[in-house]
């Protein structure tokens, strides 16, 4: 089959989907993955066709407060609906549509007749097991967390009106609101599958049918990978180190962090990576090293732990390493994530983002790194994902539909 995979955001809404794309190509089938440019290095690092869409997610990631994001989601998906419709080349037989793009996919499938399938990362549909992942707040009950899970989906329809509408006129469709196109998705039955493991999240019993978890589609890194040479001697200089990374969040806070996560190293006694990201860490010693980008398959096993924002892609690679995690998670869907994390007794308890000090962080990587339950927990989650075959239960779907 030709298939289309669409997914937009962060590197972290990206990545994942390129573990995908080349699952499904060596099951046999054409794979092209649209996403904004600057993934198109990694799109074709894992041997995928590349297609550009036009929106740059980048902009988003100092976005702290509800509003703000809001807005700034608001503005990206504007862009994104307006080079929608030339996504779709000619002879496409399937379309996969993450978190972000299905909204503006569904419109695509319906004008050209595609069949589609949902893969995303973060769970969406609304359960009376926890509230939407998007406000990061506690367990309302059963009743509450369905009613705030729908209302979540209403208030995510809203951002998509102005760009579906604007989308339906370029394919010649009668205006239909993102709501009811939604509706009409749920009460057919769309499939929809979640990359996550059942370790964090497992399947609650009031899905509705069509929706399964299969765990995750991880980038396509091996464990044995060859490290750079650099963190290859830092690694073999001294005890195992911490990594201290923020991904694409906290954008121009570089400074700030940076000297927080330097103190906070040295008051717990341990060496440390940090991980430059969108925020610009960088510090200089014997005992710290700052990088750009590297693999986590190869790297994080090596470690004592983690610190990171909690992002899905993170959270899980962490998990998957068997190492334990302190969490800082900043917007979005991280403190579900750094929640979830907790509750296995994987990672310490989350701080969130603004109140990060050097004192807190010290505490909590001496408590993560000293006391062997985090581990342990992490090393169950670990074996339990290592039964998973997300990117296979995808193909296997795939195959399905193909011969339905």
């Amino acid at each position: 089959m030709k298939i289309l995979v669409a997914a937009a955001g962060s590197r972290g809404d990206v990545a994942p989907y390129t573990g995908l794309g080349a699952e499904l190509r060596r099951a046999g089938h054409d794979v092209v993955l649209a996403t904004t440019d600057a993934f198109a290095p990694l799109v074709r690092d894992a041997g995928l066709d590349f297609r550009g869409l036009p929106a740059d997610a980048r902009a988003s990631g100092g976005a702290q407060g509800r509003r703000e994001l809001m807005r700034t989601a608001a503005a990206f998906i504007s862009d994104l609906g307006q080079g929608f419709a030339d996504v779709l080349a000619e002879g496409t037989d399937l379309l996969l549509l993450s978190t972000t793009t299905a909204p503006l996919g569904w419109h695509l499938a319906e004008a050209t007749g595609t069949p589609s399938l949902g893969v995303y990362l973060q769970p969406t549909e609304p359960t009376g097991d926890f509230p939407p992942v998007v406000t990061g707040a506690r367990s309302l009950g059963r009743l509450a967390n369905r009613v705030a899970g729908r209302f979540a989906l209403r208030m995510t329809d809203r951002v998509y009106e102005q760009a579906v509408a604007g989308l339906r006129r370029r394919l010649g469709l009668p205006p239909e609101s993102a709501f009811a196109t939604r509706r009409r998705q749920e009460r057919a039955n769309w499939p929809l599958l979640y990359g996550f493991s059942t370790a964090l999240v497992p399947r609650p019993t009031d899905w509705r049918p069509g929706v399964e978890v299969v765990g995750n589609w991880w980038p396509p890194h091996e464990a044995n990978e060859q490290l750079p040479e650099v963190v290859e001697d830092f690694l073999q200089a001294g005890p195992r180190p911490v990594l201290i990374g923020f991904g694409s969040m906290a954008a121009g806070e570089g400074e700030r962090l940076s000297e927080i996560a330097v103190r906070a190293l040295r008051d717990a006694g341990l060496r440390g990576i940090l991980q430059a990201g969108s925020a610009g860490l960088a510090a200089e010693g014997d005992d710290v090293l700052t990088l750009g980008d590297v693999p986590h398959a190869p790297l994080f096993p090596r470690l004592a732990g983690v610190v990171h924002h909690a992002g899905a892609g993170t959270s899980a690679a962490a998990l998957r390493a068997g190492v334990p995690a302190v969490t800082v998670p900043v917007a979005a869907d991280q403190p579900f994530w750094a929640a979830r994390l907790a509750a296995l007794g994987a990672a310490t308890e989350p701080i969130p983002f603004r109140s990060l000090t050097s004192e807190r962080l010290a505490d909590a990587l001496g408590r993560a790194t000293r006391h062997p339950a985090y581990a342990r927990a992490a090393t169950r989650a670990a074996r339990h994902m290592a039964t998973e075959d997300g990117a296979g239960r995808v193909a296997e779907a795939v195959r399905r539909l193909a011969e339905a």
